[in-house]
């Protein structure tokens, strides 16, 4: 484990845990990368109500200058009930009321175009009592009608975002329908050109939208997705979104993973707290170099599991197989990318057939929590499609390896679609009946992990 810092900067850490051991001619390393960010937290432990204001990365102030904008569906449907576009506008008040002073914040009426309605003339707000008080006037002159294109509301919120000089960019994105007004590949087009821009939550009230729609927007954008089924839970869900994000200390780090010649990567993924594949969005960094992004940090947590394959050698050598980096992108200030902090990954090949048919703990269990979330997607759409024998066999694997990790969480949910009869050995019957929220629950959270104990 190695240790960096920067002045203003959270301190990153890197625990690698992995059996190193390989029988002769053996090719596959497999590796839990363990990173966490210190010394940074929402004000540094002051409240957010007594945080002093910021605007710029300077020592003593209450955290880094930030930029949100809240996307709000105002859609037609947003009117069934008419209860649930009151609680959005509450939702999103609430939301502002969150912010940091000194944050400079939009909000923006999504339909089947976009239009930014506080402060409204293309620019962002900075957060101060005034300026909140302002923004929930304009909310509350929010109306619902129209269609659904949420490509737009999120180019928009890119302009926005894109136009201020700040450390973090976030969007909070709502909505209660599908994306019916765009062509799907003009929202796989916007998302691909707001990836890496800015870090998105996004949202989904009521039952009548679409699940991957809504985590697809999350998993571009590096953000999380959930299910709101009761819109009255709104407000408590956007406040927490927002103390979230008013927690963050630094952007666009990188996790930079290096390899010697002849080692190939299987692949990369972040494990907990949920399961994000980031092989594809691997970019260049020099020579068998390539950064794999993971948005925005405060004090917290995360796993990855790094795959690669290595070449064949013999009993008694020994090589480095990757060296994993926390890498922060060069600014104005800076002459080049900074390391935050380091691990390395090892193979070494033995005779010893204990040491190495030995499983590492973490990768073992991520191994599994990785499978729980593909076999319950696998189960839901088998479900869907009428194949009811398939869907059993995977939400009864779902339910099997749930209990043996010990994710209570998502166990419950899957107790929700099925019958459980042996969770031991993943013996299920279907339910005959199963609520919309109670299914878009489980797919919605499918991807969330429990942390190995180490």
């Amino acid at each position: 484990m190695a240790n960096f810092s920067k002045s203003n900067v959270p301190r990153f850490s890197v625990d690698v845990y992995q059996n190193a051991y390989l029988p002769e001619g053996g090719r596959e390393v497999n590796a839990i990368v363990t990173v966490t960010s210190t010394g940074g937290g929402t004000t540094g432990g002051v409240p957010l109500a007594d945080a002093a204001p910021v605007s710029t990365r300077t020592p003593g102030r209450a955290g880094p200058s930030a930029a949100v904008v809240l996307m709000v569906d105002c859609s037609g449907s947003m009117d069934y009930p008419p209860t649930k576009m009151r609680n959005a506008r509450d939702a999103t008040a609430a939301a502002i009321d969150t912010l940091r002073d000194g944050t400079q914040f939009a909000v923006v009426a999504g339909t089947h175009v976009a239009e930014d309605v506080y402060p409204g003339d293309g620019r962002l707000a900075t957060a101060d009592a005034s300026t909140k008080a302002r923004a929930k006037e304009a909310l509350r002159r929010l109306s619902a009608g129209g269609g659904t294109a949420i490509g737009t509301w999120l180019r928009l919120a890119d302009r926005l975002l894109g136009a201020a000089e700040v450390d973090i960019r976030h969007g909070i994105l709502l909505t209660d329908g599908r994306n019916e007004h765009e062509a799907p590949e003009d929202l796989r087009a916007a998302l691909e050109s707001c990836a890496g821009r800015f870090t998105c939550d996004a949202r989904g009230v009521g039952t009548d939208w679409e699940v991957k729609e809504v985590t697809a927007i999350a998993s571009a954008l590096l953000g999380t997705a959930d299910i709101v089924a009761d819109p009255t839970g709104l407000a408590a869900d956007f406040t927490r979104m927002m103390e979230n994000a008013m927690g963050k200390e630094v952007a666009d780090v990188a996790l930079r993973l290096w390899t010697p010649v002849g080692v190939e990567i299987v692949f990369v993924k972040q494990v907990a707290p949920t399961v994000a594949d980031l092989t594809g969005r691997r970019t260049g960094a020099g020579p068998r170099a390539g950064d794999y992004p993971t948005g925005s940090w405060g004090d917290e947590s995360r796993d990855y599991h790094v795959c690669v394959r290595v070449p064949e050698a013999g009993t008694g050598q020994e090589m480095l197989a990757a060296r994993v980096s926390l890498i922060l992108p060069a600014t104005s200030g800076d002459a080049a990318p900074q390391t935050l902090s380091q691990g390395l990954v090892r193979a070494v090949w033995t005779d010893d057939t204990v040491a190495s048919t030995s499983i590492n703990p973490q990768v073992a269990h991520y191994t599994g929590q990785a499978e729980l979330a593909q076999v319950i997607q696998q189960g839901l759409d088998a479900r869907k499609s009428g194949d009811f024998d398939g869907a059993t066999a995977k939400l009864g694997r779902a339910v099997q390896l749930a209990s043996a990790s010990g994710n209570a969480d998502t166990a419950k949910l899957l107790s929700k679609v099925v019958d459980v009869v042996d969770a031991a050995t993943g013996t299920v019957r279907l339910k005959a009946r199963v609520a919309d929220a109670d299914e878009m629950t489980l797919e919605t959270r499918s991807t969330k992990t429990v942390r190995v104990k180490k």
